[in-house]
């Protein structure tokens, strides 16, 4: 058995995020998902604490659980209903110069109970405001930040967040940098795992052989409930396996890699940095293209935003392919509203498509059961058109104009007049 986990989402207390981000909505949105583990996110903030603590109480596995009076499940589909953990959880920003250059680092962290998150809220109070925003932002150094983290508790873990993202990562174009022994010195050995971010994927990664003994982890970032679960991480162990489904256990996995079955990907050309670019004039460009037009954009020559492709390209010292021999699978997907709004002909956040999605949600399970591993046969006998969809999500067979510049990438499992011939052939909805 295995589970599910995303352990990096965000608050109503962040910047640009849904009201709807409550330990309520949460909990529901995990089980339609299928997530068995969700991080809080936001840890750090006063407001966001004083609720989670209000709503969750311990488990005897060191997550947490909602307490009782706060869920209802009549507004889970009976097949999707299971167990969901809370993982203390939040995300940092640390902006500060060093070696000539401005920083700009996003840290994830994740913790083993209130009482180590109120002793590191207590000393990162002391460098900077808590209460401005969820995602604080700090003027200190990524690695004073991780000794932090170190000095509290050994069970306490720092991730690099979104590692490649142009302008907010250890390695991001614009203010990163070119190894993680550069960013965070002696202490790199502490520092067991990067987040890939929606924009590159395991096998991006694996072109750079100083990561091989980093766990590449993957998560939503979620600003929104229907978001959580776009990138998730699953661990072995579970129902018939409690052992793996604890704390510790997540930690120690993430930690040695022992327990970490793989991970749960966007296609990465759909996420916002996979190429370069240059939105305000809308020029989408491949790496080979902004070298030839020396970085600058040609339509009014200002300098472009150079993507997660072509950083990934530069610092790689292996060739496009290469995988390491013991790596964790991983399985790319495409999130089912999308899919159906697709099929359906209609915008992804339109009635019908959530009424077809709680429909077969109902029918099926949650949706990781859906698109990873209901048998096709099943889906044939529901909705042709939404089988062969799936087949093609399952088998890579997309169409995808690359994301740039903070431009999600557009992608289409059919092109217009096939969709139009395959529905014709078939009455879906």
């Amino acid at each position: 058995m295995s589970f599910i986990a995303d352990l990096h989402i965000h608050s109503r207390y962040s910047r640009a995020t849904s009201p709807d981000m409550s330990p309520e909505t949460l909990w529901r949105w995990a089980q339609l998902k299928g997530l068995q583990v969700i991080g809080t996110g936001d840890f750090t903030h006063p407001g966001w604490l004083t609720e989670l603590k209000e709503k969750l109480v311990p488990s005897d596995n060191g997550l947490l659980v909602l307490k009782k009076e706060f869920e209802n499940s009549d507004n889970v589909p009976e097949p999707c209903r299971s167990q969901v953990y809370f993982m203390l959880t939040g995300e940092v920003s640390c902006i500060y110069n060093k070696k000539g250059r401005l920083r700009k680092v996003h840290s994830l962290i994740l913790a083993p109970s209130f009482l180590e998150v109120m002793e590191l809220n207590k000393r990162l109070s002391r460098i900077g405001s808590l209460s401005a925003d969820g995602r604080p932002i700090l003027g200190l150094d990524a690695k004073e930040l991780l000794k932090i983290v170190l000095d509290i508790s050994e069970d306490i873990l720092l991730i690099p967040a979104h590692a490649w993202t142009p302008h907010f990562s250890v390695f991001g174009a614009e203010s990163g940098f070119d190894s993680l022994e550069e960013c965070f010195e002696e202490l790199t050995p502490f520092v067991y795992a990067i987040e890939t971010g929606l924009s590159s994927d395991p096998p991006m990664n694996w072109r750079l052989s100083s990561l091989d003994r980093i766990t590449l982890i993957s998560n939503s970032d979620a600003h929104s409930p229907g978001k959580i679960g776009r990138e998730a991480n699953i661990f072995l162990g579970g129902e018939s396996n409690s052992s793996g489904l604890s704390y510790k256990e997540i930690i120690n996995s993430i930690k040695t890699k022992k327990g970490f079955k793989g991970t749960i990907e966007f296609f990465p050309e759909e996420g916002k940095y996979h190429f370069d670019g240059h939105r305000a004039c809308g020029v989408r460009l491949s790496p080979g293209e902004t070298i030839k037009h020396n970085y600058q954009c040609p339509v009014c020559g200002r300098p472009v935003t150079v993507g997660v492709m072509h950083r990934v390209e530069r610092l790689a010292d292996r060739q496009e392919g290469f995988r390491p021999p013991s790596a964790p699978e991983f399985f790319s997907i495409i999130p089912l509203p999308e899919i159906l709004a697709e099929v359906m002909n209609v915008g992804v956040n339109s009635k019908k498509v959530e009424t077809e999605y709680l429909r077969l949600l109902s029918k099926f399970g949650n949706e990781f059961r859906i698109l990873m591993d209901l048998p096709l046969n099943e889906i044939e006998g529901e909705a042709p058109l939404l089988r062969e969809a799936i087949e093609r999500m399952r088998t890579g067979k997309v169409y995808i104009a690359p994301g740039y510049d903070g431009e999600y990438g557009k992608v289409r499992i059919f092109e217009e007049p096939e969709r139009i011939e395959l529905k014709g052939q078939v009455s879906l909805f």
